[in-house]
């Protein structure tokens, strides 16, 4: 059993929405009520939330994202205020109090940008509140060409080594590092454990519909995680009730241990 007091949970398109782009109401309001089940037990949370583009596409009537970046970044600020609607409104009804934060890559690297980043998290944290985290893609051209964050695994990443967390969890569309792709193979196998995330580079491959960022930028996040001393696990979206056994550091998903663990 681990001792987790701190944990950011990402939360990918996938997990939020429907393959029509719309909401998907029942597993929403189901994590919602996972997630504040355990904040209510006392570990400090904080989310890492995916989804603005694929809500504000499903709320502009679109049969699939938008290609260029006008309409992207104006179908972000639809989707991103309507994200935090339902978060604000669901999490409301078990008293927990969300705070939304957009950063962009140029947040995170001026020193001076950062440090106000973390005073603010850590405030947020210490007044009871659930801060969620996701990119700014109304303003920042970049985050949305290039993925600098790479759909927000890395930036997941980055908020957890910012915050000293002692837990990462992504949560995914499937169960979790396969050695091949299940939705192809049959006979994929889970693989429980992962000790050095380089060694399975090779089975990550293919992507999510709704999400842009496959196996493989989890897997960066995960060597991140692991040189912070932050353990990372990768759990299906599909079932919110994983986020239990996942914050108490039982066997689900795929765990990617730290090898020195920081607290």
């Amino acid at each position: 059993m681990k001792n987790y007091k701190r944990v950011v949970v990402k939360i990918g398109s996938s997990s939020l929405t429907h393959k029509t782009g719309n909401l998907n109401i029942r597993r929403t309001e189901h994590l919602v009520k996972v997630l504040s089940d355990i904040k209510s037990s006392g570990i400090e949370l904080i989310i890492v939330s995916s989804g603005a583009i694929a809500i504000g596409s499903g709320k502009l009537g679109f049969s699939e994202k938008p290609h260029d970046m006008a309409t992207k970044q104006a179908t972000a600020a639809v989707g991103q205020c309507e994200l935090m609607y339902i978060y604000d409104k669901q999490f409301s009804e078990y008293n927990q109090i969300v705070a939304q934060i957009l950063l962009t890559n140029d947040d995170i690297k001026d020193p001076k940008r950062c440090k106000n980043v973390e005073n603010t998290l850590f405030r947020l944290i210490e007044l009871g509140c659930i801060p969620i985290v996701n990119e700014n893609d109304t303003v920042s051209v970049q985050e949305i060409e290039v993925g600098v964050f790479s759909e927000n695994d890395a930036l997941s990443a980055v908020v957890a080594k910012l915050l000293n967390a002692d837990l990462l969890v992504i949560i995914s569309d499937i169960d979790g590092l396969y050695d091949s792709d299940p939705r192809k193979n049959s006979g994929a196998k889970l693989i429980p454990v992962v000790e050095d995330p380089k060694s399975v580079k090779a089975f990550a491959e293919g992507a999510s519909e709704l999400g842009t960022g496959g196996m493989t930028t989890k897997l960066h996040a995960a060597t991140l995680m692991q040189e912070a001393g932050i353990d990372m696990i990768i759990i299906n979206g599909n079932s919110p009730e994983n986020l239990y056994d996942a914050v108490a550091g039982k066997p689900v998903g795929t765990l990617f241990p730290s090898k020195n663990r920081h607290r």
